[in-house]
């Protein structure tokens, strides 16, 4: 047990009674200004003793977190201060980037890093007893994110800070965040989070910062004319902010988070005294549930409910904060034309779609505008980026669900419809009504939904109204005479599908009616963009290829990126030091394109050697960590295969896994010799979270676990071939596994990936990628080299080709996908039965069945490429080069290069650098 007296304190400067972290001059420097690592010991007492969560005798591991964290929080706040003081004074458009998820990370060592205080919180901490990575050990994940969504919306913020563009992100605030995942006999198991249970140190709560939401109620109209949304459920969001600091400045950008609560006037005492606490509480608990969980499940539909809730809190508290900003800033008569000049919302993805119709709601209900100045505000003001080619995550929500708990929305959506119509109608005439129905069918935002009757009114022209009229009446005069031959009821019936033909406009009454989220986001803003060349190729020419044709210069292309601040220099100082070496600067680390300095020694022995031991340095990091977290023990002497992302049959780790079991049972055909002549010994790494209704998915790691069970027991293979499913993974586990990488694999089914951002993480770390051509593996090959990158797979053109041929009954497996079939059902991985997940490869059509992601036709070019994979690992110095030209050829995808661009082609802002 470590304690402190708190008698003993030099002295340094106060803020408000606070000590403030201050620089001196410290001789061993050279004269040049550090921080003082005696202030940094004196704020972490000052924590520990005047803002605790711990007994006040000890001074263990915990609180030494807790007050580490508040001491550097202070810094933060301070700069955080003089950012929004100063973005306020010089009235500077904003960004606003809206995201469901920010999967943040532990925030500490990210956050002394970007303040260039990692030396002095080491010190300090060590004086007062402790080392700083087993402190930073102590902080739990921010549960805000599942995937790389939520990761790029954090490397974003990192970047928009570090290069002084004035910003801030708008998010929920989730108490139990996705889950957290435990790996048991039975699979993928989920508990919920605990990261809020000891608190939040790096948030502060504006409980001053607080906006009205409402769901149901009715529309009725006012008497100025105006529509008003009233009665229903009432709620209220409360604001929590999280500084964001930038790496080598002081501008500190914010995260702004929302709580969902009601206030004490909704708890029923008179029903609690009774008896009946659940009625007592139940507004309470309603408000605080929208909160409660990352993507609840939405197969019922009290889960639909609470996801639309969840997606109308975030936009709808956001835009009244973003709109209170404006209007302050204003003055007393805020010219709302000047509204897309200080303000650019981006929508990651449909989830903040509502944005559109909220936006319309307040500036024409509660502002007084038009709608026609309305709609010219919102479409200059609003950009979406669209993640995903999956017709799942293109998100429709039910008519009647928005219409019950969003009333005046689902009329403002109307609107935004009815003038897609009019366009549409414009584009392509009245001619050709079949096409111009089609054109209707795929462009409107309501999906399955009656034609306005004005526009009906258009497409039944005088001649079909003559023939309507005609059947109409010799169907009348049949009811009195039949027809006097065969061919006056042909000429009858082909009158009756003429008329059908040219006027059915009428909705399907068997399907549902349904709001395209995706549809209203690119009629609604200004700028649509993809995160891969490949990706925003499909997005113009597949997606959304009528409104590309409609509107070519709204859709652009935005590579994703990542910060090399934290998944380089912070996670990976190894490789860092080198890096600095080789290019004579750390500059680096804010300018990536020093990186590819690099490639110019790739042969050099002396930095192979350099690279080499790094590698294994953080191997052998990651054997600890698999020993601690799994039990599992493996060799550092092993190649390391990675697959880390979520858990869906497009990534395909279904391919990955059977490929290592057709790996096995090869290896359990030879003799001891022969495996080992045959085979690189590896370690194969899985972690990815299975959403949990996603029964395939949840298969696919029971599947994973099983094979890890048999193969690593089994001693004629011993350190041959191991397999590990790292449980809960996230990005403190991402930090420790993507420097000791070997090979990883993106090996999704080409053209389904929108982009991918572990790629990038790990190419940027020097591991070798297999992979498909999809997302943006297509750029990373380029930028590393083709001969560096291991290619298979069908190409993205060829997909829809390929699923023809299988529905048509021409695919024929290959043996070897067959024999590993069999070999799986043969039970030698356990009891369970695989059938199903087995089955889902195989047939030529139906729910679950053919294959559709195209595991059996890739598979014979997978396993032929991972023999390339095991070629070239035996030859060290060519793997060492090739990991080096991966790493020179990553420094196109830093998130710095991706938000510059957005800034200046979609957000139209410019940096402002704080004065000294």
């Amino acid at each position: 047990m470590t304690t402190i007296g708190f008698e003993s304190r030099p002295l340094i400067r106060k803020e408000h009674g606070r000590p403030e972290i201050v620089e001196t001059t410290d001789t061993l420097d050279n004269g040049i200004l550090v921080p003082d690592s005696e202030s940094v010991i004196s704020s972490i007492k000052y924590h520990a003793e005047f803002t605790p969560l711990f007994s006040p005798e000890k001074f263990e591991l915990p609180k030494a977190f807790y007050a580490t964290a508040e001491s550097v929080r202070d810094t933060l706040i301070t700069n955080w201060n003089t950012t929004y003081n100063y973005h306020e004074k010089m009235n500077v458009k904003l960004a606003y980037y809206l995201s469901m998820e920010f999967l943040q990370g532990r925030a500490l060592l990210n956050a002394i890093g970007n303040l260039e205080l990692s030396g002095a919180y080491a010190e300090a901490l060590r004086k007062l007893g402790h080392d700083l990575e087993d402190v930073a050990r102590q902080e739990q994940d921010a549960a805000l994110g599942n995937g790389g969504l939520g990761r790029l919306a954090s490397c974003f913020l990192d970047s928009l800070a570090t290069l002084n563009y004035p910003a801030w992100g708008y998010g929920l605030r989730y108490k139990y965040g996705l889950f957290k995942q435990l790996i048991t006999k039975d699979g993928q198991e989920e508990v919920a989070e605990s990261w809020l249970e000891m608190g939040n140190p790096w948030e502060i709560p504006r409980k001053d910062v607080a906006y009205p939401i409402k769901f149901y109620g009715e529309v009725v109209t006012g008497p100025d004319g105006r529509k008003q949304w009233v009665g229903g459920e009432n709620i209220s969001a409360v604001a929590y902010d999280v500084p964001i600091p930038g790496y080598k400045t002081k501008t500190t950008i914010n995260l702004r988070l929302w709580s969902t609560m009601v206030g004490p006037e909704y708890f029923d005492l008179k029903a609690f005294n009774s008896g009946d606490h659940a009625k007592a509480y139940e507004a309470l608990k309603r408000a605080e549930k929208i909160c409660y969980i990352l993507y609840p499940g939405d197969e019922s539909h009290e889960g639909k409910t609470l996801r639309l809730k969840q997606q109308y809190t975030l936009c709808s508290a956001s835009l009244q904060d973003i709109i209170s900003r404006f209007e302050r800033r204003s003055g007393d008569a805020p010219n709302w034309n000047e509204f897309p000049k200080k303000v650019a919302v981006q929508m990651n993805d449909t989830h903040p779609t509502l944005c559109i119709p909220e936006l319309l709601r307040i500036l024409m209900d509660v502002k007084g505008l038009s709608w026609k100045e309305a709609w010219g505000i919102t479409q200059r003001t609003v950009a979406y980026t669209n993640h995903t080619v999956l017709p799942e995550a293109l998100e429709k929500w039910s008519l009647n669900l928005l219409q019950e708990l969003l009333p005046r929305h689902i009329e403002i959506i109307k609107m935004i419809d009815s003038e897609l119509i009019d366009t549409i109608i414009d584009e392509y005439g009245i001619k050709d009504l079949e096409l111009l129905k089609e054109k209707l069918n795929q462009m409107r935002v309501l999906e399955n939904v009656e034609l306005p009757a004005s526009v009906l009114e258009l497409l039944v022209q005088p001649d079909e109204i003559a023939i309507a009229d005609s059947v109409e009446e010799e169907e009348k005069s049949e009811e009195v005479t039949e027809p006097t031959s065969e061919n006056d009821a042909l000429d009858v019936k082909v009158k009756k599908d003429a008329v059908i033909k040219k006027v059915s406009f009428d909705p399907d009454p068997n399907s549902a009616k349904m709001v395209r989220m995706a549809n209203l986001c690119v009629v609604g803003g200004h700028a649509v963009n993809g995160v891969a060349e490949i990706h925003s190729e499909i997005v113009k020419n597949e997606v959304f290829n009528d409104f590309y044709k409609l509107w070519p210069k709204k859709f652009q292309n935005k590579t994703n990126g990542v910060t090399p601040r934290r998944w380089i220099s912070f996670c990976n100082p190894e490789l860092s030091k080198i890096i600095t070496k080789w290019t004579g600067t750390d500059d680096w680390v804010l300018n990536t394109e020093k990186i590819d300095q690099l490639r110019k020694f790739a042969d050099n022995e002396e930095l192979q050697s350099e690279w080499r031991k790094a590698k294994r340095i953080n191997k052998e990091k990651i054997v600890s960590f698999l020993k601690e977290k799994t039990g599992y023990l493996v060799s550092p002497d092993a190649m390391f295969d990675v697959q880390v992302k979520r858990i869906h049959e497009y990534k395909r780790q279904l391919l990955n896994i059977l490929g290592i079991v057709y790996r096995y049972k090869k290896m359990k055909e030879m003799n001891a010799d022969e495996r080992k002549a045959k085979f690189v010994p590896r370690v194969c790494i899985f972690g990815g979270k299975a959403f949990a209704t996603y029964i395939q998915a949840k298969r696919i790691v029971k599947f994973i676990t099983d094979v890890a069970a048999t193969v690593n027991n089994d001693p004629d293979i011993g350190d041959l071939l191991k397999v590990v499913f790292v449980p809960d993974y996230n990005v403190t586990v991402a930090e420790v596994l993507i420097p000791g990488s070997d090979l990883s694999q993106h090996i999704s089914t080409a053209g389904m990936e929108a982009s991918g951002t572990s790629n990038m993480k790990f190419a940027m770390n020097g591991c070798i990628q297999i992979g498909t051509l999809d997302g943006a593996n297509v750029e990373i090959r380029e930028e590393v080299g083709e001969e560096n990158f291991f290619l298979f797979g069908a190409k993205a053109h060829e997909i829809s080709g390929l699923r023809k041929e299988r529905s048509e009954g021409k695919f024929v497996p290959d043996p070897r996908f067959e024999e590993v079939k069999k070999y799986v059902r043969s039970g030698v991985f356990g009891p369970y039965n695989y059938d199903e997940l087995m089955g889902s490869l195989e047939g030529n059509e139906g729910y679950g069945r053919a294959d559709y992601f195209l595991v059996g036709k890739d598979f014979p070019a997978y396993i032929e490429c991972q023999e390339k994979v095991d070629e070239a690992y035996r030859d060290q110095k060519k793997w060492t080069k090739m990991s080096i030209l991966n790493t020179a050829g990553s420094h196109k995808f830093s998130s710095d290069r991706t938000i510059h661009q957005y800034a200046s082609d979609i957000w139209m802002i410019d940096p402002l650098v704080l004065p000294n």
